[in-house]
């Protein structure tokens, strides 16, 4: 058997669900060391043994929490997969950027963990655990920080049907640009895609009004 076809052995067998939980971030996860548990067994089986290195390098610089520029420290990992029946050999690399500072560690822990971090991708990728981003990646927080603004934007935005409306009763109203822009004055708006959700429903509701108003005393 190849390396290549223990290799497979490995990835179809190999299970490593994402067992620990996070109980402040609500979120299971895996790392490196439950997957390492968990590949043992098969590595007896096909009589091959895994070797991980790191190699840590300066990759240009970048501005820490003070301002000062400071060099920018990477951790490379190599997940080795070694044939003890040949000399044939599979090796994967990952990559992690160490944080300038994190809450709670010294400057080796902030190594440590950045290390830890790396070996677990570069053994996602030798295993082809699943591709599903990690709940602990900060990829991940920071995608679903984004989507959570973008929604809150978009809440905020006025809406389509709101500019319609409003369009709708400046053009029965006979409204000019210098009478819309006066009466948006006080909601400190110019024109009315500068207004919020919530300013266009007031709006609406004033124009709304004024044009019942201007119909009773017509």
């Amino acid at each position: 058997m190849t390396l290549r076809e223990k290799l497979n052995v490995i990835q179809t067998e190999l299970k490593a669900p994402k067992n620990l939980y996070n109980k402040f971030g609500n979120y299971k996860y895996r790392n490196a060391e439950g997957i390492l548990e968990a590949v043992k067994p098969l590595l007896k089986k096909t009589k091959t043994i895994l070797l991980i290195e790191d190699e840590i390098f300066c990759a240009g610089n970048d501005k820490n929490n003070e301002g000062e520029v400071a060099p920018r420290f990477y951790v490379m990992a190599r997940a080795i997969l070694q044939d003890c029946e040949s000399t044939e050999q599979i090796t994967v690399h990952a990559f992690a950027r160490e944080s300038q500072t994190k809450k709670g560690q010294d400057e080796s822990q902030i190594t440590g963990s950045t290390s830890s971090y790396a070996r677990k991708y570069a053994l996602n990728g030798l295993f082809i655990l699943d591709d599903t981003k990690d709940e602990d990646s900060e990829e991940l927080h920071n995608e679903k920080e984004n989507k959570s603004k973008t929604k809150e934007i978009e809440k905020e935005h006025i809406e389509k049907e709101q500019i319609d409306k409003i369009n709708e009763l400046v053009a029965k109203m006979g409204m000019s640009i210098g009478d819309i822009e006066k009466s948006l004055a006080p909601v400190g708006a110019k024109k009315i895609s500068e207004l919020t959700n919530d300013q266009a429903k007031k709006y609406i509701t004033f124009l709304t009004k004024k044009l019942e108003k201007g119909a009773k005393n017509g």
